[in-house]
């Protein structure tokens, strides 16, 4: 199994756990908050959760991930909208 590397954040929303997962530890796709789009197997990416809660983690674009504090408020998709 690859390596990953963890810290603690902040953030204008609280303090989150960070891991950065390597390529060759990343086994499945996920969608990424941030973008909404896919983050396809054996991708370097970053899980996020908030201290306390790992239950709440979720997986990012490492782009998407450093730019978490200057996103705009999330915005409803229509149902039809293009999803990747």
């Amino acid at each position: 199994m690859g390596l990953s590397f963890e810290s603690t954040e902040e953030h204008s929303d609280g303090t989150y756990q960070v891991r950065k997962i390597t390529g060759s530890s990343s086994t499945k796709p996920y969608r990424c908050p941030g973008c909404d789009q896919m983050i396809p197997t054996a991708t370097p990416h970053i899980v996020a959760w908030p201290e306390f809660d790992i239950e709440s983690r979720r997986h990012w674009h490492t782009p998407c991930w450093k730019k978490k504090n200057q996103r705009a408020p999330r915005t409803e998709r229509t149902r039809n909208a293009p999803r990747y």
